[in-house]
């Protein structure tokens, strides 16, 4: 064992030591870094809990666009709107690629999925199918009345919790909805934990997030990757293993429904998806594995970022007790208190608006977006960016920076929006919660409806207090990073219906 060590280790050193030789011979003005580590380079810096606060820390110093080597890539950190702009608009084209990555290799099918997907014309047709076909607008209304129903079953069962004056998981209740949304949109019905693994969604779901966002010694040395040194690529294959059993099993479902001549309702994604395969039509390969890459995209896309958001919003009104009655007043005088809110009251609720800008500031969902690489060589405000360098936005950092949002950043002030021509759509690169350009997220809509429709609603319905005599100050706001960077610890609440509508 001690020799296979020293080995290893020889190995890496001859590595490293001829990807510098080669580095150094092509080195020009690269972006300012810290002091790095032979072999290791910068990796050091994102063992943290928490790298995109970390990495905030390091850009203080050394500057919005910063330079850090990790293993043998070449990895450039954007901290401000303008260094953001600069990759997701001025040069978007050229950053617009997705580097190689461990677990979209084993769990998204190698990289055919949209979020992990490399940039090129397969790409560029399944964006545009995907976009037209299940994330349209129209697509995205015929699914109204599901979320209505789920939304009314929610409210009957707190309903009944507030009666009982029972503290209630909000974390947990908040995932069940954006599950079961999520699968009847998808997959065209709901699914118990245990049709899926037995750990549950939630659980399966998290370790993918976290596998995906943890720092893996394969996606810095290529070249040891599959030596599995911190056994990541066992979970990986795992975990792969789950989902493509219980996709296997759904696509099964709906081709015996076909077989029976049994016609769905409410077409979901799983048969938009069969028809446009079966259909031949496409001008690019899209066979049973595409299919499921694009179905675990959406579901993933669809039921974690959603909840995290909802999540962190709920706990920021629940901090701010008079926030929260602020946007109770404006529902009351919009909609009244004699009936449920509806999807088609959204467009009136302004500060709601401003509530979900100030939390997917202070709280993005994915602080570091899904890094970009470079397509090629390119000069950004005179340093120089590598050809396959991977691209890391900081949204946290950006969306705390005192010379951006310089009324105490750092606190959560929905008023900070009254009169601000501010967007979260990728327009105005301050705040960038969905990315921008090429790859921003095409589920924008979804998710914002979404949020929009269960914050509302459960504002509307229930007055919120902490359990235990807890103080708002005192609720814990710690979070847990991956991909999706969601609380620490479960919200806890007791809710007590409001309305007069029975």
């Amino acid at each position: 064992m001690t020799s296979f060590w020293i080995t290893l280790s020889i190995v890496l050193l001859l590595f490293y030591c001829l990807h510098e030789l080669w580095r150094n011979n092509k080195r020009k003005k690269l972006p300012p870094s810290p002091k790095e580590i032979p072999i290791l380079g910068h990796l050091h810096y994102l063992l943290g809990k928490n790298p995109h606060q970390d990495l905030n820390n390091l850009a203080k110093k050394y500057g919005p666009i910063m330079y850090l080597k990790l293993g043998l890539v070449d990895n450039i950190i954007a901290s401000s709107p303008h260094a953001a702009e600069q990759f997701l608009k001025t040069y978007d084209q050229n950053f617009a690629s997705r580097p190689p990555h461990e677990v979209s290799k084993y769990i998204m099918y190698d990289q055919k999925n949209l979020s992990f997907g490399t940039y090129g014309p397969y790409w560029r047709n399944m964006r545009k199918l995907c976009t037209l076909e299940l994330l349209s607008t129209t697509k995205i209304n015929s699914f109204q009345s599901m979320r209505k129903e789920e939304l009314n079953l929610l409210v009957e069962t707190l309903k009944t919790k507030s009666h009982q004056k029972c503290v209630v998981d909000l974390s947990e209740i908040i995932t069940r909805l954006s599950v079961d949304m999520s699968c009847r949109m998808i997959f065209g019905k709901k699914y118990k934990d245990e049709e899926f693994d037995g750990r549950g969604f939630k659980c399966v779901v998290n370790e993918g997030m976290q596998l995906a966002a943890a720092p893996n010694i394969g996606d810095f040395f290529p070249y040891i990757g599959k030596l599995d040194l911190q056994g990541l690529l066992k979970r990986m294959k795992e975990i792969s293993k789950v989902f493509d059993k219980f996709l296997e099993k759904i696509i099964d479902e709906h081709e015996e429904i076909y077989k029976k001549g049994q016609d769905q309702i409410n077409n979901d994604f799983v048969d938009t998806m069969l028809n446009i395969m079966k259909s031949g039509d496409t001008e690019f390969q899209f066979d049973r594995g595409h299919v499921k890459a694009i179905l675990l995209d959406m579901l993933l896309a669809s039921m974690d970022t959603s909840a995290t958001a909802i999540d962190w919003i709920l706990s920021e009104l629940l901090r701010q007790p008079n926030i929260l009655q602020k946007l109770q007043k404006e529902l009351e005088e919009k909609i009244g208190m004699t009936r449920m809110m509806e999807e088609l009251d959204l467009h009136n609720l302004e500060y709601l608006d401003m509530i979900i800008k100030e939390s997917l500031r202070l709280h993005p969902v994915a602080p570091l977006l899904i890094p970009h690489q470079s397509i090629e060589d390119c000069i950004i405000d005179g340093y120089f960016i590598p050809k396959n360098s991977r691209i890391m936005v900081n949204t946290y950092a950006i969306g705390r920076d005192p010379k951006v949002w310089p009324n105490n950043p750092d606190e959560f002030i929905p008023e900070r929006f009254v009169g601000s021509s501010i967007d979260l759509r990728g327009r105005d690169f301050e705040l960038l919660p969905f990315g921008s350009g090429r790859r921003s997220c095409p589920g924008l809509h979804l998710g914002l409806t979404m949020v929009r429709l269960v914050v509302a609603r459960l504002v509307h319905c229930f007055d919120w207090e902490l359990p235990n005599g807890m103080l708002p100050e005192d609720l814990d706001m710690g979070e847990e990073f991956g991909l999706v960077t969601t609380r620490a610890e479960h919200l806890m609440a007791i809710p007590t219906y409001r309305l007069s509508f029975k």
